[in-house]
């Protein structure tokens, strides 16, 4: 259980100029950015290999004006991005870190791949929805279990020093809210204390504490939670201890799109290049290409909880990109059928229902009828035999509320100052989604997470514009 102690004039067992809790994409690269400063860095991460919920992900970081954006001939600006970050979330985020974060995210995209080899690519076969351009960014798997790897690699080829198998149960702090250091327990009930000059909290949100989800995310509160168990809630908590401010408690990333009961997280292509949701009684409920985060709520109101999603070979080729995807039909998850009547049996929903409702798309898709849902269809190539059906849940990807910072991912208080010695990312800061699972643009964790580590790694909001080989500039 997370605690906040305080403890002026506190010896500790040994000390470091930057303390880093969490070794996620947001902890590894506040190391990075940190150690480039010439800062003696810390990571602490309480499982036995650093994985989070990066691992976990589809590992795609959206970002505006990269130079593989202009290789394949897509236009895009950070301002354009900003933009849809905001339309998505209903202006409800800080729009200073709207821009911070797109204007970041391209060149700490191009630091990682030029200083530490991250082998980035642009999707260019498929958009996501809310994006007005193609600018989800991955390695080749299309895996967060690459991204982090690759993350790890870095880090160790830095000899930034990470001590795994380490929960930080405790701070320690002075009385003007000055974090003094911190305590962590070994797998063998040892307990060490770190005096820091310098703390980042990069230990993600709260989507594994189950009265925390319950008391902020009401309507996920039975949901299964796909994110990192060990996302308990320690930065928030820790941080109200301390008098931080805190924004978007209910904000968070859900997912309609989970394999049931494989636990695989299906590709959203399978529905925004055409593919759509029916339930068990082979009905369709909603506007699937709204977005993957607030159909998680749609599929679980749902008999048993429970939706195929239905798409075609066409479809699925694209999905092969996703490790996760390839994964799942090795499993045999995904479902196929040379014709509906075969579909409908495999899936074992009402045959007459199924048809219906492929007729009823068709012909939205020709242009020959207003879906009822609202969803449009302009645009979208017609289904065709063999098709494919993948049975998927809702789940709880993970938070986006938590604690407010600055450009400079400090924390501040409620009155815009800022906690003297206190960084947060990732997870464990507010994010851009504002206050509701429909203000997620596919890619915000990542996009935080990678841009606000920079920053607090980086340890000043100035630095940011003055670094040439971040933004390119002197």
């Amino acid at each position: 259980m997370s605690q906040l102690v305080r403890a002026n004039g506190k010896t500790f067992d040994y000390h470091v100029p930057l303390a880093i809790i969490g070794a996620g994409a947001a902890g590894l690269v506040a190391a990075l950015a940190a150690h480039e400063q010439g800062e003696d860095v810390l990571v602490l991460e309480r499982d036995p290999l650093p994985r989070g919920s990066t691992a976990l992900s589809a590992g795609l970081i959206p970002a505006a004006a990269t130079r593989w954006q202009r290789a394949a001939g897509i236009a895009d600006t950070p301002e354009q991005f900003a933009g849809d970050i905001l339309r998505k979330a209903h202006q409800e985020p800080d729009a200073l870190i709207v821009d911070h974060v797109t204007r970041l995210a391209g060149p700490t995209l191009e630091w990682l791949a030029d200083r530490h080899g991250l082998n980035f690519s642009v999707i260019e076969d498929f958009s996501y929805p809310g994006h007005s351009a193609r600018r989800m960014h991955g390695l080749a798997s299309r895996s967060g279990e690459e991204l982090i790897d690759a993350l790890r690699a870095a880090v160790e080829g830095s000899d930034i020093p990470v001590i795994c198998d380490a929960h930080v149960t405790t701070l320690f702090a002075d009385d003007a809210d000055h974090v003094l250091g911190l305590a962590f327990t070994r797998p063998d009930g040892a307990v060490e204390e770190v005096g820091c000059d310098r703390l980042i909290l990069a230990c993600n949100g709260y989507g594994g504490n189950r009265s925390l989800v319950s008391a902020h995310i009401p309507s996920l509160a039975e949901a299964t939670y796909f994110g990192h168990a060990g996302n308990q809630g320690d930065a928030l908590l820790w941080g109200e201890a301390l008098g931080a401010s805190t924004r978007h408690l209910n904000g968070h990333q859900g997912h309609g799109s989970v394999a049931h009961p494989a636990g695989i997280l299906i590709s959203w292509a399978t529905i925004t290049e055409g593919g759509f949701q029916v339930n068990m009684d082979g009905e369709r409920f909603s506007d699937e290409a709204k977005g993957y985060s607030e159909q998680a709520a749609d599929v679980l109101k749902q008999p048993e909880g429970l939706a195929w999603s239905i798409f075609d070979v066409r479809i699925a080729a694209i999905a092969r990109q996703f490790e996760d995807f390839r994964r799942a039909e090795a499993m045999g998850v995904v479902v196929t059928a040379d014709d509906l009547s075969q579909l409908a049996a495999r899936m074992n929903v009402p045959e007459d229902a199924l048809r219906q409702i492929e007729e009823q798309v068709a012909a939205c898709k020709r242009g020959e009828a207003s879906d009822p849902f609202g969803r449009n269809f302009a645009g979208s190539p017609q289904l065709s035999a063999p098709f494919c059906a993948v049975r998927v849940t809702g789940a709880l990807f993970h938070t986006q509320g938590g604690l407010v910072v600055d450009t400079a991912a400090r924390v501040l208080r409620p009155d815009g100052t800022p906690l003297p010695n206190l960084h947060a990312a990732g997870g464990a800061a507010c994010g851009v989604s504002g206050n509701a699972a429909s203000g997620y643009l596919s890619g915000n964790g990542l996009l935080t997470a990678v841009t606000l580590g920079w920053s607090a790694g980086a340890g000043s909001s100035a630095h940011a514009v003055r670094c040439p080989s971040i933004l390119g500039k002197s």
